[in-house]
Order: structure tokens, then sequence, then C-alpha cells
């Protein structure tokens, strides 16, 4: 049959007068039997790129249904025999490095116009979907009910054509490296000097040197990961590259020192068939110097400070970033007046992502990101169209719009992606037998020795440094007992007594035994992880604590169900009952989920607890601490809140209720809800009954133990200066605990009248 259509074409093609190859572009009529998949025909010239783009509701960034551009219309692709081949090919036309997963039948919602592929089969290594097998442009048997999405891991490709990443030309260079001479700079990480090579075929290619600049020097180094050059010793070079041979991909570099990636600059390629193709000159050499925390030495930090001439932010920075899994990324907040706030995503250019970069000590930006894609803020917006020419120091320096509350909400706060210096820290660890590549048993490596980590005292905190480690985002669950994920014949434990803060680059930058001692020394008490590219952020809103706080002198008859719950102090136990009172600091809490996924409690349904007195069940042990202070931070009363029902009392715009603790519902919070526990709700309270009065700091921790994953625990506690006079309370200078400068927050702890707890 394949061989009569041929001739069918080849004789239209004849009458005509084109000379077209049989089955250049076949179509199959719709009264014939499905055709074998032929490969799709290019739609454009080669010279021009396929147009693919992400669409439907709800949806990430980086997933949604495909849509392809084809004869002035853009339409999708059926999912019939879709496959991660396929997704795979699409994600990477799309700028992303891989697909992890793809849907089907219209998940993101139903497209319209044609149906432009049917039955795609890739192989997984095609440059563009139309290379792929296929039934033929516009030939479908579908209706747009099984339209096809993808899932794309949220990394980009470097070098990759998209306004908001990078521009390049044809001769796409997407990896560049330092190849180190000297022998001592070849066994330390990060390579902070050497020759310039990219990646050119499947090896390694020089750059001629031939009007080389330190722009062109800053540039490479950007990228790198580090945030300052330095001039390099060429005479030294210049002996040993004599003795090497070079092939020369790139003839000349010049660059303005603003671009962030090599491929940005203007670039002259060798002639293919050049023979000497840097006359009077030699591969080119950088020098690079590193951020602090990526210095091998403190004197170095030294040398950094007086050779560079750095910015005060060594020490004490005014930029951050917040909510992001990975070194090197998250959400920009700035510090002004002593309070941290965010910046607004107009305009958001990479120039301006760089000098955020450099300012905190990473190379240049990989990604300008929009949108709160690292969450968003709760404080001020501080700034809005920033335009930063990228040589600047601080993003305080270049020029920006102040804020005015019509201009910018935080669904619109910016972030930033950083290039970082490759440490090579996640050869040293690696996760075995779990379902997936983000879960599993942990082994590490000391010297040549793999082996186990004892889960004693194993916590969140440790298992986030792992997941930070293997670059695979959050941890949502520290396992404790891992004998089920038993696939590794790595048995030894080399690593015990494990503590970290959280905020370590790798695991053996932690407190750990010198010597191992483990109370479960067998295989299967070894550590282990659950990773996730997302987490929940959970935040208080503050100024609500300070604006609903009051005491109220509540009769013991009342709370029976408090006393069960175990929401009163120890003394009521001796109270004389039913006769009496407590009195109660009482305030509204709001709950904020300002994360990338839901905070849903770590005990399953099966396991939470039916409590006949309130009538509700309860999905956590302990949702909310609050304690009362005083001048040397000891308790003077406390009060506790399990989790009553964690639901969605209310979202922002466009967000949808998602959790109802009503018949048996789930519970969590969704991300843009806030869960709003009422002042007149039971427990939601401190018992003041035995404090005396005076001058006191309230504080309030959500989800104090860890029992829940979340991206940032420094914005977990709120704390206000309180005063109590005994038949009144004031709460003043309510704030979340990373709200504000170092500075401020020793001020905060020492403010007049707080050692003096009489009041006069």
């Amino acid at each position: 049959m394949e061989k009569s259509r041929c001739t069918q074409q080849l004789a239209f093609n004849l009458l005509f007068g084109l000379w077209f190859t049989c089955c250049l572009a076949q179509t199959t009529p719709s009264n014939t039997a499905t055709p074998a998949p032929s490969p799709s025909p290019s739609p454009q010239s080669q010279n021009e790129r396929l147009k693919v783009r992400l669409a439907g509701y709800p949806r990430k960034h980086n997933e949604g249904r495909v849509e392809l551009f084809y004869k002035g219309e853009w339409g999708t692709i059926c999912d019939d025999d879709f496959s991660i081949s396929n997704a795979n090919v699409l994600c990477r036309q799309l700028g992303f490095v891989s697909a992890t997963g793809w849907t089907h039948s219209a998940k993101y919602g139903k497209g319209q116009g044609k149906i432009w592929l049917d039955n795609v089969l890739c192989n997984g290594g095609e440059k563009s979907i139309d290379s792929c097998k296929s039934r033929g442009w516009g030939n479908s048997d579908c209706t747009h009910d099984e339209d096809a999405g993808v899932v794309c891991k949220d990394e980009r490709i470097p070098g990759f054509v998209d306004s908001n990443v990078i521009d390049v030309n044809e001769n796409k260079i997407e990896e560049v490296r330092l190849r180190p001479v000297v022998a001592m700079a070849k066994k330390r990480l990060p390579i902070t000097e050497g020759v310039v090579e990219v990646k050119h075929k499947d090896g390694w290619a020089q750059i001629c040197d031939l009007g080389w600049t330190i722009k062109n020097t800053r540039v490479v180094c950007g990228m790198l990961g580090f945030p300052h050059e330095k001039k390099v010793n060429k005479n030294f070079y210049k002996l040993y590259l004599e003795r090497q041979k070079s092939y020369f991909h790139v003839h000349s570099v010049a660059c303005t020192g603003t671009e962030v990636h090599l491929a940005a600059c203007p670039l002259e390629f060798s002639k293919r068939n050049a023979t000497s193709s840097c006359e009077g000159g030699m591969a080119a050499v950088v020098s690079c110097m590193p951020g602090p925390q990526f210095m091998q030495n403190s004197g170095l930090k030294k040398k950094l400070k007086t050779s560079v001439n750095l910015p005060q932010q060594m020490e004490f920075s005014n930029v951050r970033l917040k909510g992001g899994a990975r070194l090197g990324e998250g959400r920009v907040e700035v510090l002004k007046d002593n309070e941290w706030g965010t910046v607004c995503d107009d305009r958001w250019s990479l120039q301006s992502a760089s000098v955020v970069c450099r300012e905190l000590g990473f190379g240049s930006a990989k990604e300008a990101l929009t949108g709160a894609r690292m969450g968003q803020g709760m404080g001020p917006i501080y700034m809005n169209e920033v335009k930063c020419l990228g040589q600047e120091k601080s993003i305080w320096n270049c020029p920006f719009k102040n804020i005015t509350s019509e201009d910018c909400q935080h669904m619109e706060d910016a972030a930033v992606r950083c290039s970082v210096p490759y440490m090579g820290l996640e050869s040293l660890i690696r996760i075995v037998g779990g379902r997936s590549n983000y879960e599993g048993r942990v082994e590490v490596q000391v010297g040549s020795k793999w082996g186990t980590v004892c889960s004693t005292g194993w916590t969140t905190k440790e298992a986030m440094v792992v997941c930070r480690q293997l670059g695979l985002g959050y941890s949502m669950h520290a396992i404790n007992e891992t004998w089920y994920w038993d696939s590794s014949n790595v048995t030894e434990m080399i690593m015990s007594g494990v503590k970290c803060t959280g905020n370590e680059m790798s695991l053996s930058q932690c407190q750990h035994h010198k010597t191992v001692s483990c109370q479960k020394s067998a295989a299967k008490f070894a550590a282990g992880v659950i990773c996730s590219d997302t987490a929940s952020d959970l935040i208080l809103n503050a100024p609500l604590v300070q604006q609903t706080v009051y005491i109220e002198d509540r009769p013991l008859h009342m709370l029976y169900c408090a006393a069960e719950e175990d929401c009163l102090s120890k003394s009521a136990a001796k109270a004389n009952w039913p006769y009496g009172h407590r009195r109660l600091l009482r305030f509204s809490s709001q709950i904020h989920n300002i994360g990338r996924a839901d905070f849903k409690p770590k005990a399953g349904r099966h396991s939470w607890v039916w409590h006949a007195c309130h009538g509700h069940y309860h999905s956590m042990d302990i949702f909310t601490h609050y304690d009362l202070l005083n001048a040397n931070g000891s308790k003077v009363a406390e009060g506790h809140k399990a989790s009553f029902c964690l639901e969605d009392t209310d979202c922002q715009e466009g967000v949808s209720k998602r959790y109802e603790c009503a018949n048996f519902g789930d519970q969590g919070i969704t991300v843009g809800c806030w869960d709003l526990y009422r002042h007149d709700i039971d427990c939601q309270w401190i018992d003041i009954t035995d404090v005396k009065p005076g001058n006191y700091i309230l504080q309030i921790v959500i989800n104090p133990n860890h029992e829940v994953a979340e991206s940032d625990f420094t914005n977990n506690a709120m704390k206000c200066n309180c005063k109590y006079d005994g038949h009144r309370i004031w709460l003043h200078n309510c704030h979340v605990g990373d709200a504000f400068s170092e500075e401020a927050e020793r001020r905060f702890e020492k403010y007049p009248g707080q050692l003096n707890n009489q009041v006069s």
C-alpha cells in the first residue's frame, strides 16, 4: 500500500512539474486505513525553529498543554501513543533540560483549533517534535478531549533562546569550563583558574585569546559561579600551552562585561577548514575570585576584601534570597529602614538579577524569575521597575521606582537563580533503594569508603541538607527506618550523631561524631530521605495578632473542654472547679501558606485523633506554641495549639479552597490561602492567671517541631513586645522572626523597660 501511494504521489508531482521525492510531504486521505507513522516534515525553513508553547489552566510555568504553531495557526497534539520520550523532546524544545512526566485527556483543559499531530513516536533524542514519526500534519482522528500535556523539569538549558534567558546565535555554546594546569589546582574545588574550554561536538575546544579583555573574563567567571575576576600571569601559561596542542573553536570574543553567559557575547567562530586559527596568540586563560562561602581558607577572604574593595555585605548584607530549594536561588528581598521587603517583577531582567547574585557572592544570573515563582513575601514591597546595567555593586545602586499600593502585589515578587561554582558535593552522597530518584536510604563517602548514616536524632533539618546536596530540592520526610529500602550491599555505618542547622551545603559540614556511635546500628536503622522540588511555607500575620489582643476572665465552668485539651496552666488542676475563673490572653492568628506546595499534616487521616469534646479531628499533636517570656528568655506562661482543624478559611483572588474539615474532610492549607483561628476559639490563648504585671515578650511559633517540611523555617516564629499592668495588656512591635535586620532584632530584645518587670 505504501508503494502504491508513493506512485500516486509521484504521478501527481510529475503532472505539475514538481520533482519532489516521493515521501516528502505525504498526507493521508480520510477514506484510507491508518498509515504507519512516518517523520513529520518540518513546517518551517531549516533556519527557523518550530514554535512550541505551553498553555492551559491551572498550571505552573514548566507544565501545560502542548501547542504547536503551523501554517499561521496554533494547534494541539493528540495523546494517542504519547510517551515520556515525546515529552523529553518537547521540553528541550521549550528550553528545559528534560521532562518529568506527561498528561493525557486534556488535563490542562481542551485546546482550540487544529489537532496538528497524532500517533507521535519519538525515540527521545530528536531535536524537534517534527523530526519524530507521526500520521502527518493535520491528520488526526482525535478530539480536544485527548489533548496531550507535558511536565518539564524546572531547570533551563544553558544558552537557550528565550527572552528571559539568553539570546544566542546558531553556533550554540552551552557548556564552558576551566581546565586547571597547576597540579594543586586540579585537586581542589572549586576550580578558579585555568584554560577556558567550550563544549564542541564530543570534546572540548579552546578560545583564541587575541583581543581578549578583562570584560570577557568577567563574563566567564560569572557564568561559572564567581562574582569577581582577577588578572592572570600569561607568561606562566604560555610556556605550558606552547607544548600543548590546541583546537580553537572560537576565534574572538567581544563581551561588554554585563552578559550573563558567553553565548550572549559577539563571537567569531573558527572557519571549518582553517589550520592555524590563533596566530600570535594562545588559548584564553582566566582567573576568578570565589564568593566567601566557597573559599577554602579565611586568608583568602581577607585578601578578597582588600583586593576587590568589596561592599560591606561580606559581613552584613542588605539583600537576601528566600524560599529557594537550591543554593543561589530564591525570592529577592532587600533591607530598608531595618525591615526586609520584596522587589516587584516589572521589567525584572537578567542584568538586575545578576547584580543581586554577584552582591551575594555568586556568579551571574541563570534566570530572572517573575510571578512569585519562589513563593510570595509578606512584608512591604520596596522596589519596582529595577533597571540595572549589570556593573553595579548593589541593587540599591540601580535605578528603580518606589512602590505605591496600586503598583504591585506579592504575586509579582521577583526571584533569581544564580550560577554557583561546581563543588562536586553531590558526588560524595547518594540515596538508594527508593521508588524514584527523589527518595532512598542515605549513603555517604568518607575517604574511599561508602557507608550509611545513623538515624538516631535524624530530623527534617539533616534531611534538608541531604536533598540540597543532591540538588533534589527540599526534604519532605526524614526517614528513621529504612529496612524496606535495603537494595544496596553497603551495610557499614560510617557517620553518626549528625546535627545540622539546615543551611549547610553538605552533610560533612554538619556536626557529627568523630567515631561512630549509634544506639541502633543495624543497617535497617540507617537514615533515609524523601525529597521534593517544592515545599510549603507557613507565616503568621503579625499585625493581626497585635490588633486583636485582649484579656478575658473566663469562668471555670466554661473551660472543661479546654482542660481536657490541656490548654490551661498547671495551677488550673488545683482550682476549685467549677468555681472561680482563669485569666486568658486571647488573640486571633491568621496563618498563610506562601510556599509552592500545600501544607499537609505528616500523619495520614487513619491516625488522626477524634476529640469528642470539641467535635473535631486533630491531625497534628502540636501545630503552634504560644509563649510569654521574661527579659532573660524564661517562660512565665505558655499555651499550645493542636491542629484542631487545618483548613482554608480564605484565599487570595484566583485561588480556590481545597481543604475543609467538615465530614472528616481533608486537612491542610493551600498555597495562596490562610487558616484563621479567631480569638474566640477554645485554646486560642495563653493562660496568664499566675503572671505578675510587667514587661514581657510574646512569642508564637508555627510547626515548632518541624514535623512538616517547609522551604523556610526562619519565618515560623513571631514576637511582640508585651506590657501587662495587671488589668490590661498592650502589644507593640509585632513582627515575624526574619522580618527585621539583625541589629533591629537585638534592639528589640533589649527594649527600654524590658529588664524591669515591675510596673510602678
